[in-house]
């Protein structure tokens, strides 16, 4: 998608052609061959992702994190509730869907605090953050291929468990950032 700023930007780099590599159930993949500002051509690797959701979700003093196996870093790590979004699912829908599936705790409201790209390099990927305080208690419904466990953990805990390596990827680190600063002002 062109955004007409982008395009008068003098970094542009228009689009000549697309080559289709890979379409799975998650990502797809294609080499795109661009015309750089100085004239040359160049090849671009760019993976196309839906999006994807995730909540900043405090019960009390605690925020709800899960643990999990991600193959692709090979490693257990802490994170927030999160989740990719459905073609045309509304962000803010998919952000309450994903809170109850993991942790079983549904929001009585939820708050877009910020949309990112996490890798803008090669994957045109963003997540929506949201932040929910006013929890009730629902129901955990795992996919079928989802193995995680869910517990509530201090900021003090978050801040170890980010120094530790627990908490290692950019959504959680910014929403451990996004916590001290609430904690601290009392707004985020």
């Amino acid at each position: 998608m062109e955004d007409n700023k982008a395009t008068r930007h003098p970094f542009y780099e228009r689009t000549i052609s697309t080559k289709p590599i890979f379409e799975g159930r998650m990502i797809n993949v294609q080499v795109d061959t661009v015309q750089l500002p100085n004239g040359e051509t160049a090849t671009r690797e760019i993976v196309r992702h839906p999006g994807a959701v995730a909540v900043l979700a405090l019960l009390g003093d605690r925020m709800l994190v899960v643990e999990q196996f991600r193959k692709p870093l090979e490693r257990v790590q802490v994170e927030i509730p999160a989740g990719k979004l459905e073609p045309g699912e509304d962000p803010m829908e998919a952000a309450g869907r994903e809170l109850e599936e993991e942790t079983g705790y549904k929001a009585r409201s939820l708050r877009h605090l910020r949309t990112f790209s996490t890798s803008p390099g090669f994957a045109e990927e963003v997540i929506h953050l949201y932040f929910a305080d006013e929890l009730e208690q629902g129901e955990v419904h795992l996919d079928d291929e989802e193995f995680l466990t869910c517990e509530a953990i201090t900021l003090e805990q978050a801040e170890a468990y980010v120094r530790d390596g627990r908490i290692y990827d950019a959504k959680t680190l910014l929403a451990v950032y996004m916590w001290r600063q609430y904690a601290a002002t009392g707004a985020i």
